[in-house]
């Protein structure tokens, strides 16, 4: 199951009442942080979010309103005493920020923090386990940018108990069932997998794309996605200067949402110009009904 706690939504100039852009995505409770704009660590304390439980960090692109947060959270999780490496993944030359910071703040370090390079002209796998897969993609702005792509691996089948007991069905038929097999019994009834198994819930997805302009590649590469956040920086009628700034409008995250058959959309990563956000949600949701503001300390569900 996933789960999006949206910890800031702004954009680059601060507001009194929002956050630039960061956000914890839990996936069967494994938290990854995803971009980590200043303030990061105090907003994940007020939405109640351990930071030692993060497994990862993904870093978007390299302007402070994604990143500034990401050094004071790095030496307070060694203040805390965390074992365990911290992987952040972004784009070039995050490595030589880090290695500076490691220089002249945290030498000391009680772990170890890994940058892994994330190219951000390819759509490809850039982290995988047991459960999860985290795909990069590719967003056009001012500087390399990459969106990410969580996507919950199948499930493996559960035998319904009922079933086990009706038909005596031994450890062994259990596992085979499980694989997805049918089953046969001793008087060469076959009992259809189908007919015996069930999978908890439907793989789920969710994809992050901030910042960009409007891109059908991004629509393609998020095509199905259950929830996808898509920024919406500028109204409709600042069209002209979303695309010089490489920023997208709300008609714009709505018409991805609306191509990639998306399920749900969260707009989010607004301009400080707009005190009501609710101009911007109603022109969403003319193109995709389904669509919400992402509101700072809110927990999204699939």
């Amino acid at each position: 199951m996933i789960g999006v706690t949206i910890l800031g939504a702004a954009s680059a100039k601060p507001t009194a009442n929002g956050h630039p852009s960061a956000q914890v995505v839990n996936c069967n409770e494994q938290y990854y942080l995803v971009d980590a704009g200043e303030g990061v660590q105090q907003q994940m304390f007020r939405c109640g979010i351990n930071p030692l439980r993060l497994r990862a960090v993904f870093i978007s692109h390299l302007h402070g309103d994604h990143v500034f947060g990401l050094f004071p959270l790095i030496s307070t999780l060694g203040l805390y005493g965390r074992k365990t490496p911290l992987t952040v993944y972004a784009p070039r030359p995050f490595g030589e920020i880090l290695e500076y910071h490691l220089r002249y703040f945290d030498k000391e370090l009680p772990y170890e923090v890994e940058w892994v390079e994330v190219d951000t002209t390819k759509h490809q796998i850039i982290f995988e386990n047991r459960t999860l897969e985290v795909w990069s993609i590719p967003l056009r702005h001012r500087v390399p940018t990459s969106g990410y792509l969580f996507r919950e691996k199948p499930l493996p089948r559960n035998v319904n108990k009922f079933a086990i007991e009706r038909y005596g069905l031994t450890i062994k038929q259990i596992v085979a069932a499980k694989e997805g097999a049918d089953i046969e019994l001793e008087d060469g009834t076959v009992l259809p997998n189908e007919k015996i198994t069930f999978v908890a819930h439907p793989p789920q997805s969710y994809a992050y794309c901030s910042d960009t302009n409007r891109s059908g590649a991004v629509a393609q590469y998020v095509a199905g996605v259950d929830l996808l956040y898509h920024e919406a920086t500028y109204a409709a009628a600042q069209k002209k200067e979303a695309k010089e700034r490489g920023h997208a409008t709300s008609e714009d995250a709505a018409k991805t949402a609306l191509a990639a058959g998306a399920k749900r959309l969260l707009i989010g990563h607004f301009s400080s110009r707009y005190k009501d956000k609710e101009p911007l949600l109603a022109e969403a949701r003319a193109i995709f009904e389904n669509t919400d503001i992402a509101h700072e300390g809110e927990t999204f569900k699939i």
